[in-house]
């Protein structure tokens, strides 16, 4: 595998190419049923997650108290996160996934008994979250790197695509649903709904077939395996480097439950069904990123960074739409790109990674991606409440562009390259390019899957 770092460096190691078609993976059973399940799961899911903000919001009233909320949720990524991938490595998955759906499942119809009650209070709120977040600590790792025994290396990079899609899909109905039912008879019966939905993966889990799972080396236990993992990924510029990116974006760029129900509430003076609308939008653009993820056979740090990039400039232009349909129109590009950012840093990382490694990085690229959260959630809440949600919004754009940008030129100068704008481009050629400095050469230039070759090889390959 090549360790250049540039943008314009490939970061998948040198093996024959296998043509993929959009939905190749589902030809495989296991990860059909794997699939299927999913779907059904990550509609409930994001079912509950808008009655759960919209929940906060009518007991509070403040965007802050919606930001400790999801920052809750995520503080145990933060805090445990990297114990999540030492298990993932060590432990069966498919196990591991049984046991942590079902606790999602159940988590889910508590926090429905007590809203239908009518006892809930924010305290159980915040309370369910944290939990929420204790079992996401292992179940997502393990989501992620379960997906290399169910396919194989030849089409994970497609599977994975097709979970972002999976998981956009369900986004576009969950919301709308949500919606309807916070307006028509409460919050209660999402969160119902989504704590039955886990019966799916579970059904999906048990009828797999254990013999056609692909084998993976899993780790032994030993000590100091948090250690190993954090100087594995300190020693490769093609893993530190995209990560620093995702925990810049994930702590300040993702903040769409504080700001969507801001803009919702205070600047278009609307309700529940316009909060789903908006989130429903967003999911579209990403449905449309991650079918077009799953075409490519290719993952670049280039797509990485100007995914990012644009990303930033899309919110900042979203938070200054002097209306609502061009606010809520911008809203899909933004999912387009937000998308594309998730798969390709997903893929950047999982490429470079070895087998007997993969739980420990993922779990540590999950841990600043949604880890981030405890930090950014709050601030950019006290920065909404403060300063009104176009600020929030905005602020929350910049940093994330000024980030891509900034990783960018890092990435551009470890590999050997310089950028150049190209103020009269030709036909074919970007107004933005890298090229080698002076008297150098990019690093990695002459050898396989250094990014000279045509860009045929398959991938190794989120999510949400």
């Amino acid at each position: 595998m090549s360790s250049a770092a540039g943008p314009e460096a490939a970061t998948e190691p040198d093996r024959p190419a296998v043509k993929t078609g959009t939905f190749s993976s589902l030809k495989i059973r296991n990860y059909r049923l794997f699939a299927t399940g999913a779907v059904v799961s990550n509609t409930g899911t994001w079912m509950s997650r808008i009655a759960q903000d919209w929940l906060v919001l009518s007991i509070t009233g403040s965007s802050f108290a919606v930001g400790i909320t999801t920052a809750m949720q995520f503080l145990p990524m933060l805090l445990f996160g990297l114990y999540g991938g030492v298990i993932a490595d060590r432990y069966p998955k498919r196990q591991i996934l049984l046991c942590s759906q079902a606790a999602l499942g159940a988590l889910g119809l508590l926090l429905a008994g007590l809203t239908l009650g009518g006892v809930v209070q924010v305290w159980h709120v915040y309370t369910i979250a944290f939990l929420l977040g204790m079992v996401t600590v292992v179940d997502n790792p393990t989501r992620q790197t379960f997906v290399v025994e169910m396919v194989g290396p030849d089409v994970v990079r497609n599977a994975v695509s097709l979970n972002a899609a999976n998981f956009q899909a369900a986004r576009l109905v969950g919301p709308a649903v949500a919606g309807v039912l916070i307006t028509a008879v409460g919050s209660g019966w999402a969160f119902l709904i989504n704590g039955l939905s886990f019966l799916a993966p579970l059904t999906g889990l048990l009828l797999m077939r254990t013999a056609e799972l692909h084998k993976i080396e899993r780790a032994p236990r030993g000590k100091g395996q948090l250690r190993e993992g954090l100087h594995y990924v300190a020693g490769k510029p093609e893993l530190i480097w995209p990560i620093v990116l995702v925990g810049f974006i994930g702590t300040f760029g993702f903040n769409f439950p504080i700001w969507l129900s801001a803009f919702v509430n205070t600047v278009f003076h609307s309700g529940a069904s316009t909060y789903g609308l908006l989130n429903t939008l967003m999911a579209g653009g990403s449905l449309i990123g991650a079918l077009l993820a799953a075409r490519r056979t290719r993952t670049r740090l280039r797509m990485l960074v100007a995914a990012a990039l644009l990303f930033g400039l899309l919110e900042a232009a979203a938070s200054l739409a002097p209306t609502f349909w061009l606010f809520a129109v911008l809203l899909v590009p933004i999912g387009v790109c937000s998308l594309t950012f998730n798969t390709s840093a997903n893929a950047s990382v999982q490429l470079a990674t070895e087998p007997v490694m993969r739980g420990r990085v993922m779990s540590l690229y999950m841990m600043v991606f949604v880890g981030g959260t405890p930090i950014g959630g709050p601030i950019m809440g006290w920065v909404t409440d403060n300063y009104g949600a176009r600020v929030g919004f905005l602020s929350g754009g910049l940093v994330a562009a000024a980030a891509a940008a900034t990783v960018g030129l890092v990435l551009a100068k470890s590999g050997g390259l310089r950028p150049r704008i190209n103020l009269r481009p030709a036909k074919d050629q970007p107004l933005v390019s890298f090229v080698p400095r002076k008297g150098s050469a990019p690093r990695g230039e002459d050898e396989p899957g250094s990014g000279a070759e045509e860009d045929t090889a398959p991938s190794l390959t989120p999510a949400a």
